[in-house]
């Protein structure tokens, strides 16, 4: 429902992937295209779960330290990732979706180059942009 209702809103056009690391995740949903932060809703509880692992192509909230903080971020693994994943000792990243045809695409955002804008690492050199979401 939180990502939905954000893609009817229209929030995601006009954001980029700001966090690109090869062979591990692109992530995107939170900034502009001039690195400025979106304003989000509320942020919403952590439904990761050990019956959805964070395996290349599926689709994750994006967090901070508190399991709890997610808002408009997400990500897209470029490979599997069971350190992303919920176990014993922590809590995951709470995957909602998947990449059914297009990975391509994502591997292609998952090898551009990358630089440093101000605190925030792995920012594309070259701006990738949602043009929208439906």
């Amino acid at each position: 429902d939180n990502f939905l209702r954000y893609v009817d809103s229209g929030f995601y056009a006009g954001v980029v992937f700001h966090r690109v690391v090869e062979d591990f995740v692109i992530q995107a949903g939170g900034f502009t295209v001039d690195m400025e932060e979106k304003l989000t809703g509320k942020s919403i509880p952590n439904e990761a779960g050990e019956d959805r692992p964070n395996i290349r192509g599926a689709i994750s909230m994006a967090r901070g330290q508190n399991p709890n903080s997610a808002t408009s971020q997400f990500f897209i693994n470029l490979a599997d990732n069971a350190a992303l994943d919920t176990d014993e000792y922590q809590d995951g990243y709470c995957v909602f979706g998947e990449v059914f045809s297009g990975m391509e695409v994502a591997d292609a955002i998952g090898g551009v180059q990358v630089m440093s804008v101000g605190s925030r690492e792995n920012v594309p050199l070259d701006p990738v942009v949602i043009s929208g979401a439906a």
